[in-house]
């Protein structure tokens, strides 16, 4: 509670003074006669604050009472921060976050706090109520992506969030009045092997850097690295002799944040020595020097008949070549970054595991025993008979 401040009763406003629809049956407690529902009334900072306890029941509305009462004492009663706009208050935020996201994931945010302005920008804070989030989510939220909708869903109840923490609303308000939708799931491309070998034969093909492009495309696939991973490897971070790697992410960090110690595969320590050749580069000298491959990926892929491949595809290859080898999940979950375990890697490629393990049962080619009695043996029957 705020020094000094306190939550008063409304023993004199006007509820009490004239008959009305309310009638008082407890401090802070009223009753709507219309509907038998409990409100909780108080007196803050000179204002008037009137909730519904969402029941008819006397013995839950005190308990709720009980709650609200503790949400109104930690109301700010200080002007300028009670009458902080939408735009005032989302820039502190966010200003927040940069300090503690990576600068990609901050960018998302502030292009959601973008497309949410327009609908509260006129507003202060306080005052943004359940029918402004419904018209964004009438006039905008229902005609973006399921993953745009959750990002700017997730921002503004983000913000809310914290307009709490500074004692300018009771409620989130946000997280009330937009329901969830959820994501369909991609559907996973994985090229087969020739495939791969076709796709990196034909970017190699195009120029020169057609060659710094075909050698990320193989990287990504030998070592299951994320894109941002993989052109950040620093040939100091490669260990031929301890025959591991170590991904750092770079400047912008792994996606986890944390670096880890891989394996050096073969396919990928040849790689590497491919690529070195006779020259001897700097340690601090980046593996690949290109930052993508996307565009020569697409034309590529369009050029030999192939489906169109991303960078990911090329970790899911990783992972279904892992997987037809027998690493169990928990592993390759060590090798990717992943830090549950290996369920989203059962999650993800679990089918191709079934997959594969349905493809082994075929190599189980024995006949059933014969139905013909093996020489020199006494059956139970002869053994009667005798």
């Amino acid at each position: 509670m705020l020094s000094g401040m306190s939550v008063s009763t409304l023993e004199s406003s006007k509820v009490t003074q004239r008959p009305g629809p309310f009638r008082k049956v407890g401090e802070n407690l009223y009753r709507l006669k219309t509907t038998g529902t409990y409100y909780a009334l108080f007196k803050r900072g000179g204002k008037q604050i009137r909730k519904s306890l969402k029941t008819t029941d006397k013995k839950l509305a005190k308990r709720r009472l009980s709650t609200q009462r503790e949400k109104v004492s930690r109301l700010n009663t200080d002007k300028d921060t009670r009458n902080i706009s939408f735009a005032e208050l989302s820039g502190r935020w966010l200003d927040i976050q940069r300090a503690k996201l990576k600068a990609s994931s901050a960018t998302r945010c502030e292009a959601c706090i973008k497309n949410l302005t327009p609908f509260f920008k006129r507003k202060t804070f306080k005052n943004i109520d359940r029918r402004q989030c419904e018209e964004w989510l009438i006039n905008r939220g229902h005609k973006i992506s399921a993953s745009s909708y959750k990002q700017e869903r997730r921002v503004l109840i983000a913000i809310y969030k914290y307009a709490m923490s500074l004692g300018i609303v009771l409620d989130n308000v946000a997280e009330e009045a937009l329901p969830t939708r959820s994501i369909s799931s991609k559907q996973v491309i994985i090229p087969t092997h020739e495939q791969f070998d076709l796709l990196a034969k034909t970017m190699r093909q195009a120029d020169v850097r057609g060659v710094h492009g075909a050698n990320l495309v193989e990287l990504l696939a030998y070592s299951g690295m994320r894109l941002n991973e993989a052109i950040n490897l620093l040939w100091k971070d490669v260990d031929f002799e301890r025959g591991c790697f170590t991904v750092t992410g770079g400047e912008t960090g792994t996606k986890n944040h944390e670096i880890r110690t891989v394996p050096l595969f073969p396919a990928m320590k040849e790689l590497l020595e491919r690529i070195k050749g006779d020259s001897t580069p700097s340690s601090e000298s980046r593996i690949i020097p290109i930052n993508d491959a996307k565009t020569l990926m697409r034309n590529s892929s369009r050029k030999a008949n192939l489906p169109v491949f991303t960078h990911h595809d090329m970790r899911h290859y990783f992972c279904s070549n892992a997987i037809e080898a027998g690493i169990d999940f928990k592993v390759i979950a060590g090798w990717l970054g992943h830090k549950d375990g290996g369920i989203l890697v059962a999650k993800t490629y679990g089918h191709l595991r079934d997959a594969h393990s349905f493809e082994m049962a075929k190599r189980m080619v024995f006949s059933a025993a014969s139905s013909e009695k093996p020489k020199n043996v006494i059956t139970a029957e002869e053994v009667g008979a005798s």
